[in-house]
């Protein structure tokens, strides 16, 4: 059995990652997506294995220690990761796996996987990002303000992907991403078992 593709997908804040991942998803029905543990309190609508694998702060550092994070980091007082072992064993059964993580996360999930596929999700122009931002109404100045340094920092790194898509309309950036995940199992290493010869030739 081949193994399933890891495809990692980063954008800044209001590009529309989340509605991305949907679609993709929606559009291959297996597809397992990698949900992340964290150390913070679950809220009253958030269920375990669904919305996050929720941890005590000892446990998360046990698996620290232990090496289970592809990646982590620590927001405001508490820790967010995303662990190995369920996104390995899908990938062993050849389940495609989509992680929706930042830059930095994505280099570390590209340096322990390898063949991992990762794709920068971007707009038009970057307006359009600072519009959505704005447009949310939920958020003051201050931190709006911080999401556009963080995601004109997060702009920097994208020559670093195999892949940058501009999420134009949705139905066109799912199928420009479906595209990617189709090509990559095309790939001439992954299908040489392909090639049978007659013995006599």
């Amino acid at each position: 059995m081949k193994k399933g593709k890891l495809i990692v997908i980063s954008g800044p804040s209001g590009v529309g990652k989340s509605t991305a991942i949907h679609g993709l998803m929606e559009r291959c029905p297996g597809m397992y997506f990698s949900v992340s543990a964290t150390t913070r309190e679950p809220r009253p609508d958030e269920q375990e294995g669904v919305s996050y694998w929720f941890k005590t702060r000892q446990e998360f550092q046990s698996m620290i220690t232990e090496d289970a994070f592809y990646e982590y980091a620590e927001y405001s007082g508490n820790y967010y990761g995303t662990p190995k072992a369920p996104v390995e064993e899908r990938l062993r059964q050849g389940i495609d796996v989509i992680l929706d993580i930042e830059p930095q996360g994505a280099m570390n999930v590209k340096r322990l996987c390898p063949e991992a596929i990762l794709v920068f999700l971007t707009a038009k122009d970057f307006s359009i990002i600072e519009a959505r931002l704005r447009g949310r109404g939920d958020t003051d100045e201050a931190a709006i303000t911080k999401r556009l340094k963080q995601a004109r920092w997060e702009y920097t790194q994208a020559p670093r992907y195999d892949y940058i898509v501009v999420n134009d309309t949705p139905a066109r950036t799912v199928e420009d991403i479906y595209c990617i995940l189709t090509a990559s199992k095309l790939r001439a290493a992954d299908n040489l078992d392909l090639l049978k010869m007659e013995e006599s030739l």
